[in-house]
């Protein structure tokens, strides 16, 4: 028997190719574009979820505000206040202001990594608010900021911390710390855009932390240092940050200092914010 061209040929039926497209993408309405606050939360959410899957990262706002507190109270504390009691009443909010600051610098990390990785590259070619994903990043880092002040204010309670300014001093005080150290953190954000490394941002960061924090009134009254130091450290912000928080945790409201601090925040977010943008846009 002779097999022809007809029996091996398959009986599959011809559909044009524009039929067959048709059939794949229907037609439909494109899904409505995120706004900026929906895109900025979905970016602080993937900044959490780091955090999920690497919970270790936490060990600088849970073990290292604990070693400093129970460090300084215990070593200085008799040395300077007479008691170690006396002292952490002094120190506990200066200690909370130094270890949330401190962390500031990890939204700049943060940036820099996925810039390295190219993440960044893909985040722009997306339809949504241009600055949600450095926002999130700012967002998502709050979580830092509270971890840490609520682990350093259950350390202090069992140590013997009673703030006079009870809880509404004390979340008053936590607030207006987390509001400096968000804006604060515009500063090592722009510095995560054009640094080439995340080791260099952790680095100029340190380099300029350092003085800030413990060049201020963190630890002593500034009145017992030199008068040259005490031009420095008058002005310096993070002293006006601890007076305002030291302020609100026993309960008397210095509004001068509190207005300073909210002003410095508006400023550096005015500043370093568009720069941040400015940088961002023409990465």
């Amino acid at each position: 028997m002779s097999t022809t061209t007809e029996n091996l040929a398959p009986a599959v039926p011809y559909v044009p190719a524009a039929e067959t497209i048709g059939a794949v993408m229907a037609p439909g309405e494109r899904p409505p574009r995120p706004s900026a606050l929906s895109a900025s939360i979905t970016f602080g959410w993937r900044a959490m979820l780091k955090i999920k899957h690497v919970p270790e990262q936490l060990f600088d706002v849970t073990a290292f505000p604990i070693m400093m507190t129970l460090m300084f109270t215990y070593l200085f504390g008799g040395a300077l206040a007479g008691s170690t009691g006396a002292y952490l009443q002094y120190l506990l909010p200066g200690i909370m202001v130094m270890s949330v600051v401190m962390t500031t610098m990890y939204t700049g990390v943060a940036v820099n990594t996925d810039i390295a990785k190219g993440v960044f590259d893909r985040f722009r070619t997306l339809p949504i608010w241009r600055p949600a994903a450095l926002v999130g990043n700012l967002l998502g880092d709050l979580l830092r900021y509270v971890l840490a002040s609520t682990t350093i204010i259950i350390v202090g309670l069992i140590m013997g911390f009673r703030p006079s300014g009870g809880i509404v001093g004390v979340l008053a005080g936590v607030a207006l710390l987390v509001v400096f150290s968000f804006a604060f953190s515009w500063i090592w954000t722009m510095f995560g855009l054009f640094l080439r490394s995340e080791k260099s941002v952790m680095g100029v960061s340190m380099l300029f932390q350092f003085p800030l924090t413990f060049l201020s009134n963190v630890f002593v009254e500034p009145t017992t240092m030199p008068g040259w130091l005490q031009a420095f450290v008058d002005v310096n912000p993070i002293t006006h940050l601890v007076t305002a928080v030291r302020a609100l945790m026993a309960g008397t409201w210095d509004t001068g200092e509190i207005t300073w601090v909210l002003i410095s925040c508006v400023v550096m977010t005015a500043i370093f914010g568009t720069l941040t943008m400015r940088l961002y846009n023409r990465k």
